[in-house]
């Protein structure tokens, strides 16, 4: 006679297992992928020049110190980075 525990788990259980650690892997391989793609965005002044010029030098600098990002000696593209990064701009995807 065969245990239903065991039975259960070979049939339900270990698929279930297998199949949430498939998904998460998935879910971190879509994160990964999505977080080189924002970086990838910012590398290059082609892919943001329209977003740079989007901002007066004075009125980005402006909207960096008043949320407590430092400007000085860093590239344009760099405090826009992070501006987007802080206002939650990183979660949608390029």
């Amino acid at each position: 006679m065969v245990d239903q525990n065991r039975r259960y788990f070979f049939k339900r259980g270990l698929f279930k297992q297998v199949a949430g650690i498939v998904a998460r892997f998935q879910e971190g391989m879509t994160e990964v992928d999505h977080k080189d793609s924002f970086d990838r965005f910012f590398e290059s002044d082609e892919s943001c020049y329209a977003l740079t010029l989007a901002y007066p030098d004075d009125l980005l600098l402006e909207t960096a110190k008043l949320h407590g990002i430092a400007t000085e000696g860093r590239d344009k593209k760099e405090i826009i980075k992070e501006l987007f990064i802080e206002q939650g701009g990183d979660v949608y995807r390029f």
